[in-house]
């Protein structure tokens, strides 16, 4: 009820029931020098983790952050989303239409959540990438990121093409080899990406184990 006042934070990391709480007068106004202005990863924090998915986006159907940020967050994740494209449907109809977000228009955002001190997340999570400047920058932002927290867990799925058929320029796939799959903590590669990143070819369950022990012995546990 209202002559409870509202509950408003004075200090981060602090529990609702502990030091650092204190109980607004009616109405809950506070004098603004008395309380520190809550920072979002501080305010509404999660128990499972907070996540920052650079991926796709499309106005019509399910693909990239469309079908990632949903579902994480129904699993209780804090979700923030970095579209590194967005189109109006994916590119497998006869055209699409939209925008492609660059390595500097990147880098901004994350300065941008640094300056406010957001930028502690425990996973980082990334998907389709079509340029390998675009790549390299993320890269930049995974030691950013480890920079605040060294513990970041960083989920990579390396779109690289499926069935023979590369989705992305032939260069990138050399970047992943030696700079992605390295520092990548869980990796979730569809066969013909194994292939490419171990330059194995596998036919069968015996060859997909040899080249998943490939993969983890250059970096990531899962």
């Amino acid at each position: 009820c209202a002559s409870w006042g509202r509950w408003i934070p004075s200090t981060p990391f602090s529990s609702r029931d502990g030091p650092g709480w204190r109980r607004g007068t009616s109405g809950g106004a506070v004098h603004p020098a008395m309380a520190r202005p809550p920072i979002l990863s501080v305010a509404l924090p999660s128990d499972t983790g907070r996540v920052l998915s650079i991926q796709s986006h499309t106005v019509q159907g399910y693909v990239g952050n469309k079908s990632a940020v949903f579902p994480l967050q129904l699993l209780g994740f804090d979700v923030d989303p970095i579209n590194s494209v967005q189109f109006s449907n994916h590119t497998g109809y006869p055209k699409f239409r939209g925008q492609v977000l660059n390595g500097n228009q990147l880098w901004d955002l994350i300065e941008g959540l640094e300056e406010n001190e957001l930028l502690h997340y425990t996973h980082l999570l990334t998907g389709y990438i079509g340029s390998v400047s675009f790549l390299n920058t993320v890269l930049q932002v995974v030691d950013k990121l480890r920079s605040v927290n060294p513990d970041l867990i960083y989920v990579c799925d390396p779109v690289l093409g499926d069935e023979g058929k590369l989705y992305v320029p032939q260069d990138l796939v050399s970047v992943y080899q030696e700079k992605v799959v390295p520092v990548a903590s869980m990796l979730t590669p569809n066969q013909f990406e194994v292939e490419l990143l171990t330059g194995l070819r596998i036919t069968s369950e015996q060859d997909g184990l040899k080249a998943c022990n490939t993969l983890h012995s250059a970096g990531p546990r899962k």
